[in-house]
């Protein structure tokens, strides 16, 4: 199975792709795109990923545990942001679940009354409602659960 495509071997894309699986931990989607983009057939793109996977360089519960670990602590996204991302990847809900258990309870409330407390810092609104609805809307998009979010206005704005 040594069909050229577009001037990569099947063993050349395995080359390329291994490294750039080595570099970060890769989802299958951001792998199969990258075939594509090299211009690999979909048996040779079978092929290669079958082999990332028996190596070891494609794994989508390590993926997905990396990715929730990261967004949490670096991005202080909330489990709805993570389950979203996630989902839009392809990631089974198997591996979703998964991955939220990597983040600690403990420490997600208080990165979220950190987050609040330093948002509201920033809001410059003077009007309750209006400082209430902006602090809501930032911590929601942010992926953070609603109940979450209403409970820390009630705290913090008064």
């Amino acid at each position: 199975m040594n069909e050229k495509t577009k001037g990569h071997t099947i063993q050349e894309a395995t080359k390329k792709i291994e490294s750039y699986c080595a570099y970060q931990d890769r989802c299958h989607k951001e792998v199969v795109s990258k075939l594509k983009d090299m211009g690999m057939i979909p048996i040779a793109i079978d092929t290669i990923i079958a082999q990332l996977i028996e190596d070891k360089f494609l794994n989508e519960e390590r993926f997905a545990k990396s990715f929730a670990r990261g967004k949490f602590n670096i991005k202080k996204w909330g489990k709805n942001r993570i389950v979203k991302e996630l989902k839009f990847r392809n990631i089974s809900k198997y591996n979703i679940t998964t991955a939220l258990k990597e983040i600690d309870p403990e420490a997600y409330l208080t990165a979220l009354d950190d987050l609040a407390n330093k948002r509201l810092g920033q809001i410059t609104e003077s009007n309750i409602l209006k400082r209430r609805k902006k602090l809501a809307d930032y911590l929601l998009y942010r992926g953070w659960e609603s109940h979450l979010v209403y409970e820390k206005l009630k705290e913090l704005i008064k």
